[in-house]
């Protein structure tokens, strides 16, 4: 049996975009991975994220805001920020991993229809990611 891979998808709050993310990960890839969102500022994970995700049949309503620091003991595979605050503010993370920047626009205090839009970028993406996944 082959070992899943450690993924974390970090950003700033871990409130949004990390979750979605997460959710979309573990709902196609969750066979060959175990999937981490954290914030270097987290907060709480926003309603209109679990909304919009819901819409799609992906439930991230148990899911709660991390900070990066409660998993350093976790040896990562693959370091993923959505967003580019996280990624110019990365914290040490040792290990040997692959890093990818694959930022989104934030849509936190925008309307859900722009949740939706987001959503459906972050969905898009992480979707079609098994390349690098499994690299």
């Amino acid at each position: 049996m082959v070992q899943k891979k450690n993924v974390l998808i970090l950003c700033t709050g871990n409130s949004c975009r990390s979750q979605m993310a997460e959710g979309v990960l573990r709902y196609y890839y969750g066979d060959i991975v175990t999937v981490y969102s954290a914030g270097t500022q987290p907060s709480h994970v926003n309603e209109y994220a679990i909304a919009v995700m819901k819409e799609l049949g992906i439930d991230i309503s148990e899911h709660y805001s991390k900070s990066v620091h409660d998993i350093l003991d976790v040896k990562f595979d693959i370091v993923i920020t959505v967003c580019s605050n996280a990624d110019e503010n990365c914290p040490v993370i040792m290990g040997d991993f692959q890093k990818f920047h694959w930022g989104f626009e934030d849509p936190v205090g925008q309307s859900m229809d722009r949740f939706r839009e987001v959503r459906d970028l972050i969905v898009e993406k992480f979707k079609t990611c098994s390349k690098e996944l499994q690299s």
